[in-house]
């Protein structure tokens, strides 16, 4: 059994019963009574660390009851001011830093939660819970070779820490060593330990496994599945909304954008000139993908709409493509999307790999297709690209490309809206 953190020093002692009245309001919810206890405490007894903590923590109850973003720097504050007190039990001082480094993060604040959990780590060396902290806080700011000091720093020091392995996998693959990162993922997420037991890790564990070529990735996929990560063991995105309709493939009757297809279909041949008029004389707009879900090939993207953000610049290049779209702002407008031409070269494989989200579907229309050698599967099938026809799948299932023609492969993406989404998600829903 856990033991009962000691948050009292020699002199909280002789103010217990004032201290637990003030606690009691706060427990009972009376947040703002709370407050004004634990604020005349502070003034009667500006030495008192408990005091000092139970302030922030009403501050902390307030800002949230109340929504309110200045509320809660204020207990940010408070927390800190409690650790440079005299006489700070280590127990007060570990939950303080704690949370104020947890609630910088929560406001976004990454960087100031650094200096926290440094001060944390300084403080008590021998506690690897707090490294492993210190490793996430340096993810977050995407410095993740510091982040991968620490965990090293942890694994030396305690080599069966779950949490540290999931993390320094996680890392190792992100640095595209994909054979390092396997054992880390799989130890990790075998240990049970708390923090291990996120979506990402199992996806990143079975990518892994499957760039190697291991039929074990499906088993870890199923069990991310079992444990609520993937909505199947197919459909592995990790920012959804429930309850969508969810299949591989659909028609255009389907999605109800019957004429967004019907138009793009129809205006084929401009698409495709405009996109080959680029691809002749301004070549560099064409930028090489960079999500690393290539094998080998060349594969690469000239985007009009991102994120529902047109590009000026690149619409100017083709003005109709452009002007077509805008009419159909299931796509245009689709925050969680793209539009754009992808141009695929000879010798090009494409990983399994999966899309972040199950709010978009993904329309390709091909434009140059070469007349073998090229196929997409979207889950357990495969289909074919022709020139002015398009293809719709939902690309938060699992698919995978293949380029074995003799000629390029030129195709437009437009991704939508899943059809069941409200216009009031449509509006909401945080970009992608």
């Amino acid at each position: 059994k856990k033991k009962k953190p000691k948050l009292l020093n020699k002199f909280d002692k002789t103010i217990k019963a004032e201290l637990d009245a003030a606690e009691k309001l706060r427990k009972k919810g009376k947040v703002e009574e709370a407050l004004r206890a634990f604020e005349a405490l502070v003034n009667q007894y500006p030495q008192s660390p408990r005091a000092r903590y139970g302030k922030a923590q009403s501050e902390d109850d307030l800002a949230e009851k109340m929504r309110s973003n200045e509320m809660l720097q204020q207990a940010i504050n408070t927390y800190d001011e409690v650790v440079s007190l005299p006489n700070v039990p280590s127990d007060l001082i570990k939950l303080s830093l704690k949370r104020e480094a947890d609630r910088q993060q929560f406001l976004g604040r990454m960087r100031g939660s650094l200096v926290t959990l440094q001060k944390l780590v300084q403080l008590f060396p021998s506690e690897t819970s707090f490294k492993n902290d210190l490793g996430v806080g340096y993810l977050l700011i995407g410095d993740n070779s510091n982040a991968k000091k620490v965990y090293e720093e942890v694994l030396s020091l305690a080599p069966n820490d779950g949490f540290a392995k999931v993390h320094y996998g996680f890392i190792l693959k992100a640095e595209n060593k994909i054979a390092e990162s396997i054992p880390y993922l799989q130890e990790g997420l075998e240990s049970g330990d708390p923090g291990t037991d996120d979506g990402r890790f199992y996806f990143h564990l079975g990518d892994a496994l499957q760039r190697m070529g291991d039929k074990e990735a499906y088993k870890w996929y199923e069990l991310g599945y079992q444990r609520g990560h993937f909505a199947s063991v197919w459909q592995r995105s990790l920012y959804n909304v429930k309850g969508l309709k969810a299949q591989p493939w659909w028609t255009a009757r389907e999605t109800g954008y019957t004429e967004l297809v019907k138009s793009l279909e129809k205006n084929w041949k401009l698409i495709r000139d405009e996109g080959l008029a680029v691809m002749d004389k301004k070549r560099s707009l064409f930028l090489p993908e960079d999500e690393n879900l290539r094998e080998k090939g060349d594969w690469s993207q000239f985007t009009l709409w991102q994120q529902g953000r047109k590009n000026e610049n690149a619409c100017k290049s083709v003005p109709k493509t452009c002007a077509l779209l805008e009419r159909f702002p299931e796509a245009t407008g689709c925050r969680r999307g793209q539009i754009k031409y992808s141009i695929m070269h000879p010798g090009t494989h494409v990983w399994p790999h999966t899309g972040p989200t199950n709010c978009r579907l993904r329309m390709h229309l091909g434009l140059v297709i070469p007349k073998e050698g090229c196929r997409i599967r979207c889950a357990q099938e495969n289909r074919y690209w022709e020139e002015g026809k398009v293809l719709i799948f939902d690309d938060s299932f699992e698919h995978e490309v293949w380029q074995d023609a003799e000629s390029y492969r030129l195709i437009f993406i437009v991704d939508v809206w899943h059809p069941e989404l409200t216009a009031q998600q449509r509006r909401t829903l945080p970009a992608i």
